[in-house]
């Protein structure tokens, strides 16, 4: 069961502001301002989040926090402390060896390294002692364990773009196996770092625009789906689902009107980045046969939707292939979020379960059809409907693909 949930992405900080913004059509797209920017670097725009104000929440300026100088901490001690509000649980001492932690990130703090080695390359400087632990991938999930007390198991799920997605899984696996009764899950990402942002430009996998074309507003430059789709946007962010099991939850008086229905895991086994059809197919069609499901039954898709030429093109061809000529209405939030690398993945499940509850499919924003990509993209704007089942597909670089049933009870 999905007890509660908590997001900050490009299109703000609280999850009440960043669903009627979504619902609005807008974007969280603009100026990349993270650092400055030489002449030349390919990459303008960005999917930016917004500064946390420490006084509404004292403990981020905690004495200890001051070393921990990646915003990853911080971003994502405030939404796994939100969630854990929103879900009803108080993690006792008796409770803690219960509590698994499966929170997690995709890229790490690396940011915290590359200031270290330039003020070793430009002065000689040796690291601060916290550099390491800033960086170490793990550490994130480490430092939620000692913020709630949780003692259970604890891992770190790395799946590039798909992380946040397996982290669900993995808790899910946890509880389901008996080794937890309540589980941690999601993603944090801040990818926003000079030499990451340019290497994506080089691999031709962000978003740039024509040459010798005028330059394009930052909010119409993220188009999923698209026939004009030039790349993703790269963006930062972070999402935190709290899950437990139906006999903790009803001992406990806890009640969901939402759970994981179905999941499904595949690797490529094909390519460092190019998605590979037939594997992509057979983790969507596994998430619906592990919920029990028919392919009719699906309301709704929260698609990965990169704004990749190859990505969305694969994408479209597992969907047409598991549910023919009648693929339910698409939504594509990286439309409005950008691209929050393994973040995007938590944030957009977080998207889908509002919008399951709201009884609102959010719009794909910037969609220009695609006649070689037919879709019911929602582009018209937020449409009304009600979603017992939706499919959330997520998938990373290395051929990691994650596929999530949600099911609404109530």
């Amino acid at each position: 069961m999905i007890l509660g949930y908590d997001a900050i992405s490009p299109l703000g900080l609280d999850m009440p502001d960043q669903w009627e913004r979504a619902a609005s059509g807008a974007s969280g797209i603009g100026p990349l301002t993270r650092f400055p920017l030489r002449d030349g670097f390919p990459v303008r725009i960005a999917g930016e989040v917004e500064e946390i104000d420490t006084g509404i929440y004292p403990f981020l300026a905690a004495r200890d926090m001051v070393q921990w100088t990646s915003p990853l901490f911080r971003y994502a001690m405030l939404v796994v402390h939100r969630a854990l509000l929103k879900s009803g649980i108080e993690i006792t001492p008796a409770l803690s060896p219960r509590v698994a932690v499966t929170f997690s990130s995709a890229i790490g703090g690396l940011d915290a390294v590359l200031r270290a080695d330039r003020l070793l390359v430009s002065g000689g400087k040796l690291p601060h002692p916290f550099t390491n632990p800033n960086s170490c991938i793990n550490m994130v999930g480490g430092k939620v364990s000692i913020m709630t007390g949780a003692t259970g198991p604890i891992t770190a799920t790395i799946t590039a773009c798909a992380t946040g997605s397996t982290s669900v899984i993995m808790g899910a696996l946890l509880i389901e196996q008996g080794m937890a009764d309540v589980a941690v899950c999601g993603a944090v990402d801040f990818p926003l770092v000079e030499p990451i942002v340019g290497g994506f430009a080089t691999m031709n996998g962000a978003y740039r625009p024509k040459e010798d074309q005028p330059e394009e507003a930052p909010e119409a430059a993220s188009r999923p789906f698209s026939r004009n789709r030039r790349g993703f946007v790269v963006s930062e962010g972070a999402g935190c689902v709290i899950i437990a099991g139906r006999n903790f939850a009803a001992a406990h008086g806890l009640k969901s009107s939402l759970e994981i229905a179905g999941w499904a895991m595949t690797s490529d086994a094909h390519h460092f980045v190019a998605p590979n059809l037939e594997t992509v197919r057979r983790c969507v069609s596994g998430s619906l046969a592990d919920a029990g499901l028919r392919a009719p039954e699906i309301d709704a898709v929260n698609a990965h939707g990169t704004s990749t030429r190859i990505g969305d093109k694969v994408e479209w061809e597992a969907l047409r292939d598991v549910f023919g000529d009648r693929i339910p209405p698409v939504s594509a939030n990286k439309s409005q979020t950008g691209h929050a690398m393994g973040a995007s993945s938590a944030i957009e499940l977080i998207l889908a379960m509002e919008g399951m509850m709201r009884e609102r499919v959010l719009p794909t924003i910037n969609y220009r059809p695609d006649p070689e990509l037919p879709l019911d993209c929602v582009s018209e704007g937020t449409r009304k409907l009600e979603q017992e089942y939706v499919l959330k597909n997520a998938f990373g670089f290395g051929g990691c693909n994650a596929c999530l049933v949600l099911h609404r009870t109530a």
